[in-house]
């Protein structure tokens, strides 16, 4: 029988060992810090019917999508995670309360053609705030609070987060009767940071088809810079000339003015007129987190406030604020670039027994008394010679070895070996548990990302 090559297909991720405990430990940590603001887990389904994900339809997401047919059922994969959150909201609307809020960690699929550190297959990490009718400001100024807390959590100091309002932009044009043009002056200017600001007023004037005074007008408004006081008072002299604008403003100084209540350092958060947002949907605040040593890996963290999440499903008003991670991206450009720290462990258990002797009864119980304690414990029964055994213990990368031999069996304790040191104690079971988990402990809670 002829033999089938083993391959993974061009844009999908599959990840060693080691490295997948990295990218768990990753997920755990957002999960934690999601839940400690009081996010619900939710998962929703791989697959919906076309109809209902395409319902806004056309664009480049109908030509990315996984679409296909079972039996007389028309499906497609999930391209993201806020139209099936938008579906699950009003499906459920009765039954949820108000404002829900939720957090999702799973994969989606985009038929894109697969690049470098972009991938058909990847996993986003979303949180969002639903409204019912309305949705307070204040929800806004908490999502930069969740975005400092998740990436000093995973050991990222040298961060920023970049906000700005969309109303203030939409404002600005109106005053200045660019209205007609906004989407694309946004969608332009959104490239600033790529390719400069010459190219961006030349792109202005030949391809948005711009005034040169126009055009200079926007570029002087995107230059506005200082620190987020001195860029609201620079804001300030244009009150009174748009009433969208001046909305704008005060929900961007709202956002400002809440965040050292909510614990968020001013040199990790700045007030960025440039950063848009290209998709139409965001209405308000918007966020981009860039790592401030690596501004060539592009924002890891991005959203912004829309108004109507799920206007394609139900009349009722369902406003929301959200953010995502594209964690799949995020990990391989980490990964890459050396940045995933040494410190954590990347080994499968944090003890491997080896039993010694025929009899593994005490061996048995050793290991479930040091899962009792919270251990990762493997037991190891192959009936392999020493040097096997210990062979296989380097390759996990086991940190603590425990032997169990006669004479451990008849002192009723454990020969545990430290594998980072080669210091090697008795310790009876009671003692092990606390020895080895003081010991793990330092790998399970330490920084994810190396700077």
């Amino acid at each position: 029988m002829s033999k089938v090559m083993p391959r993974t297909l061009s844009g999908f991720m599959e990840l060693l060992p080691g490295e997948q405990q990295i990218m768990e430990r990753m997920k755990d940590v957002l999960r934690e810090t999601y839940s400690s603001y009081g996010f619900t887990p939710l998962d929703t389904p791989v697959i919906e019917s076309a109809e209902v994900l395409l319902a806004k339809g056309g664009g480049e997401t109908e030509k990315q999508i996984y679409r296909f047919t079972k039996g007389d059922s028309d499906l497609a994969l999930r391209f993201d995670l806020t139209v099936p959150l938008a579906k699950y909201v009003a499906a459920h609307y009765a039954e949820l309360s108000f404002p829900f809020r939720r957090y999702q960690i799973g994969k989606v699929y985009r038929g894109e053609r697969a690049q470098r550190g972009r991938f058909r297959e990847f996993y986003q990490a979303d949180i969002d705030i639903i409204g019912d009718g309305k949705l307070d400001i204040t929800n806004e100024a908490e999502i930069p609070a969740i975005i400092y807390d998740t990436f000093t959590r995973l050991g990222v100091s040298r961060f920023q987060i970049r906000v700005n309002n969309r109303k203030l932009l939409n404002g600005f044009y109106a005053m200045n009767g660019m209205s007609e043009k906004a989407g694309e002056i946004m969608r332009t200017v959104d490239k600033l940071d790529k390719i400069g600001a010459e190219k961006v007023r030349q792109l202005l004037i030949d391809e948005v088809k711009m005034l040169p005074c126009k055009a200079e007008n926007v570029m002087d408004f995107m230059a506005i810079c200082g620190t987020n006081d001195e860029v609201l008072a620079a804001l300030e002299r244009y009150r009174g000339m748009d009433a969208t604008f001046d909305e704008g403003l005060d929900e961007l100084k709202t956002v400002v003015k809440y965040l050292s209540a909510f614990g968020v350092s001013e040199e990790n958060f700045a007030v960025d007129l440039t950063i848009a947002r290209g998709l139409d949907y965001y209405t308000g605040t918007v966020y981009e987190t860039i790592m401030l040593d690596h501004p060539e890996i592009g924002s890891v963290c991005s959203g912004g406030r829309y108004d109507n999440l799920a206007e394609y499903y139900t009349d009722r008003q369902l406003p929301g604020v959200g953010i995502s991670i594209g964690l799949t991206r995020f990990f391989y450009v980490l990964n890459e670039q050396g940045l995933l720290s040494d410190e954590i462990s990347r080994a499968p258990c944090d003890a491997l027994i080896l039993p010694m002797t025929e009899d593994l009864g005490f061996a048995i119980s050793a290991a479930s008394a040091l899962r009792r304690a919270g251990l990762r414990v493997q037991l190891y029964t192959e009936k392999k010679k020493f040097k096997a055994k210990m062979s296989y213990a380097d390759k996990i990368g086991t940190p603590f070895t425990v032997f169990v031999g006669e004479d451990e069996i008849a002192a009723q304790s454990l020969s545990v070996k430290d594998m980072r040191t080669g210091e090697q104690r008795a310790l009876s079971v009671s003692d092990a548990c606390a020895w080895i988990g003081a010991q793990v402990a330092t790998s399970r809670n330490g920084a994810i990302i190396k700077e």
